[in-house]
């Protein structure tokens, strides 16, 4: 192999490396823990809470959750003292989205049936750009407080 022979084998390397990472780390990369539903006290609705962690490098948008448990879940954020339903949540890059007990969270309106602790519900969680993530939620007692 002569000298310009391995100069082109070696730039031609680099760039296919270079180029196969060019966008490949920087999507989001979503990782959910923490999620529990405290038993709710009404037939009616219900919160739930959790952690969203992306480790990529650009931010992403919880835009919507689905479930068979409610007619409606909605996402809000507390201001204040008063919850405000909102279209998405921000998951920052290389970063966290905490929903939490009098912060942002989950709203389930219109419960098919009034989940009891013990049970687990499973939620589906819509990005603008990641896939979707499915998650378990366990139900935990009415007044359950979570360890950080």
């Amino acid at each position: 192999m002569n000298r310009r022979t391995s100069l082109a084998a070696a730039l031609t390397l680099t760039a296919g490396l270079t180029l196969a990472g060019c966008g490949g780390d920087s999507a989001p990369k979503i990782e959910v823990t923490g999620a529990y539903m405290p038993q709710p006290v009404t037939d009616q609705m219900a919160g739930a809470y959790f952690t969203v962690k992306n480790n990529g490098d650009s931010a992403d948008k919880l835009t919507s959750v689905t479930t068979n448990l409610a007619k409606d879940i909605s996402l809000h954020k507390t201001v204040g003292s008063k919850m405000e339903r909102v279209k998405s949540l921000t998951v920052p890059a290389n970063g966290t989205l905490r929903l939490s007990h009098g912060g942002n969270h989950l709203m389930f309106m219109g419960l098919k049936s009034k989940p009891t602790k013990d049970d687990v519900v499973t939620v589906t969680l819509h990005f603008a750009t990641a896939d979707p993530v499915r998650v378990a939620v366990p139900v935990k007692a009415a007044d359950y407080q979570p360890k950080h």
